[in-house]
C-alpha cells in the first residue's frame, strides 16, 4: 500500500473523522490518514515507522497483542475497545474495526474516539454507584469503603483517604484512610496531611506526577525522586464550602494518573460531598431525636431502647439490673434566683459527675427538667446497686463553683432493681419514681 497521503485515495481518506491506518507485520505503522493527528496527537511522520502497540496504554497492551494475533490470523474484528496514550499524554478511549490483508501483508483498521462516550458512561456509573451507596450504608464510615472500591473500578486507588475538616475546632479528621506507608495521616507534616490542607485551602485539585515540570509550592520533592508515586487530590465541594479532600495515590512506579482523572474524580467528589452531608444531616437529627441537647445525655426515648434491650439480656441470661432514678432537691430554687443560665451549667455538671459513677457499658440519661435515670446493666448483686448510689451521692454532694456562685446539690434517689421490684419497664419505672419521691420525702422531713 502506498504510504504516501498525497495519494488520490488518501486524499479522500483524510476527510475522515475516523482515522485509518495500516500496520505491517511486525507491528508498525505504514500508513495513517489525516484523522490520527487529531486523536493521538502525532503527526503522520512521526507515526509512520513506529510500534504501534508503544502507543496502547500499558495496562491494555497484552488484549491488544492478543487481538492483533487473532486479526493475522483470519478472524477480523469489530468494535475492539482499548486505550491509548496521546502525545501530550492524556489517555484516549479508541474504538478498533480490523482485518487482516493477506495481498498487502497489512492489518487495515479504522479507529473512533470514543473517549468523551466513555467518560460520559463512567460519570453516569459513578453516579449511580454513589447515589446506591449513600441510601445503602449505614453510616460514614460504610460509606466511605463503598466509594473507595467504586474509584477503585476505574482509577488504581490501593491508597486512598477521606479527609473532613471540623470548621468549629479548626481541625482536620481521617474519618478514612488506607495507607500502608503513612498509616497516621493526621500526624503533621506527612504528605497526605499536607495534600489534603492544600486540597481544603485552596479549594481546588491537586494532581502531583513523577518528573513534573511544575509542582505546587511545597510538593516538589514528591515527583522528584523515582520511583514515584503519583498523587490526586480533589476537594468535597458542598453548598457551605469546601467540606474536606479525598486522596488517591498510586504504587511507587504505577500507573499514572491523568488530567481526565482528575475531571472525573472531581465530578465524582461533588456527588461524594452530596453524600456526606446527607449522612451527616441524617446522624444529626437521629442524635437530636436520641440524645437531650443540653447536657448530651441519651434523652427518655433512647433510655427506653436500652432499657428494652438490657431486660432481654437480663431474662435471657437470668441475670440483674437496676434502675435509678435521681432527682434534684430545690433545682427550681437554683434558678428562680440565680437564673436558668446556671441551672443549665448545673445540669451538666450532673450530667458530667453522673457519668463518672458508672461503667462505660451503662447509661446515664436525662429524661426532663432535673431527673435523671441511670440504667446499671448486668450487674452481679444487689450490693453493686448500693455501692453505685452511694458513689452517686457522694459526688454530686461535693460543692460546685458555677458562674462565680458557690452551690451544693442534695439529690433524691430510687431504686428499681430486676428481678425484685419488676419485671418490664412499666414496673421499674413506677417502683424507682416511687423510691425516689419516698426519698425526697424524707430529705424534706429532715429539714423541717
Amino acid at each position: 500500500m502506498d504510504s504516501r497521503n498525497s495519494a488520490p485515495l488518501a486524499s479522500y481518506i483524510d476527510l475522515l473523522l475516523d482515522a485509518v491506518c495500516a500496520v505491517d507485520k511486525q507491528g508498525r505503522f505504514v500508513f495513517v490518514s489525516a484523522a490520527c493527528e487529531r486523536i493521538f496527537g502525532y503527526s503522520p511522520a512521526e507515526l509512520i515507522g513506529q510500534s504501534m502497540i508503544e502507543l496502547v496504554h500499558p495496562a491494555d497492551r497484552q488484549r491488544t497483542l492478543d487481538a492483533a494475533r487473532e486479526i493475522m490470523a483470519g478472524e477480523p474484528k469489530l468494535n475492539f475497545e482499548n486505550r491509548y496514550l496521546r502525545k501530550d499524554g492524556r489517555v484516549v478511549h479508541i474504538l478498533w474495526s480490523a482485518r487482516w490483508s493477506e495481498v498487502d501483508q497489512l492489518r487495515v483498521a479504522v479507529a473512533r474516539d470514543i473517549t468523551e462516550r466513555k467518560l460520559a458512561e463512567s460519570r453516569q456509573a459513578a453516579l449511580y454507584a454513589i447515589s446506591e451507596a449513600a441510601h445503602a450504608a449505614e453510616d460514614l464510615l460504610a460509606l466511605f469503603k463503598r466509594i473507595h472500591l467504586i474509584i477503585g473500578e476505574w482509577l488504581p486507588a490501593l491508597n486512598f483517604s477521606v479527609a473532613l475538616y471540623d470548621e468549629h475546632c479548626a481541625q482536620l479528621n481521617f474519618p478514612y484512610h488506607v495507607d500502608d506507608h503513612e498509616p497516621q495521616p493526621e500526624q503533621p507534616g506527612t504528605l497526605t496531611e499536607r495534600l489534603c490542607a492544600e486540597v481544603i485551602r485552596s479549594g481546588q485539585p491537586i494532581l502531583l506526577t513523577p518528573e513534573q515540570q511544575e509542582a505546587p509550592a511545597g510538593f516538589e520533592v514528591v515527583v522528584s525522586g523515582q520511583p514515584a508515586s503519583c498523587w490526586l487530590g480533589v476537594p468535597l465541594n458542598a453548598q457551605k464550602g469546601t467540606i474536606g479532600a479525598l486522596i488517591v495515590k498510586s504504587i511507587p512506579g504505577g500507573e499514572r494518573y491523568t488530567e481526565q482523572d482528575k475531571e472525573l474524580l472531581q465530578y465524582v467528589c461533588a456527588q461524594v460531598a452530596t453524600a456526606i452531608e446527607r449522612k451527616q444531616l441524617h446522624a444529626r437529627l437521629e442524635r437530636m431525636a436520641q440524645y437531650d441537647q443540653l447536657t448530651q445525655l441519651p434523652n427518655r426515648e433512647l433510655l427506653r431502647e436500652r432499657l428494652k434491650a438490657s431486660l432481654e439480656t437480663a431474662r435471657r441470661d437470668k441475670g440483674r439490673m437496676a434502675l435509678l432514678y435521681v432527682d434534684l432537691d430545690r433545682f427550681k430554687q437554683v434558678n428562680d434566683t440565680l437564673g436558668h443560665g446556671v441551672g443549665d451549667m448545673l445540669l451538666q455538671a450532673v450530667a458530667n459527675r453522673l457519668k463518672g459513677c458508672v461503667r462505660e457499658t451503662d447509661t446515664v440519661a436525662r429524661i426532663g427538667g432535673d431527673e435523671f435515670v441511670v440504667l446499671l446493666h448486668s450487674i452481679q448483686a444487689s450490693v453493686d446497686t448500693d455501692t453505685v448510689v452511694g458513689k452517686i451521692r457522694q459526688v454530686l454532694a461535693q460543692p460546685l463553683r458555677l458562674d462565680g456562685h458557690s452551690l451544693n446539690i442534695q439529690s433524691s434517689i430510687g431504686v428499681a432493681r430486676f428481678p425484685d421490684h419488676g419485671t418490664d419497664e412499666k414496673q421499674l419505672f413506677r417502683h424507682a419514681d416511687e423510691a425516689m419521691y419516698s426519698a425526697k420525702r424524707t430529705h424534706h422531713l429532715g429539714q423541717v
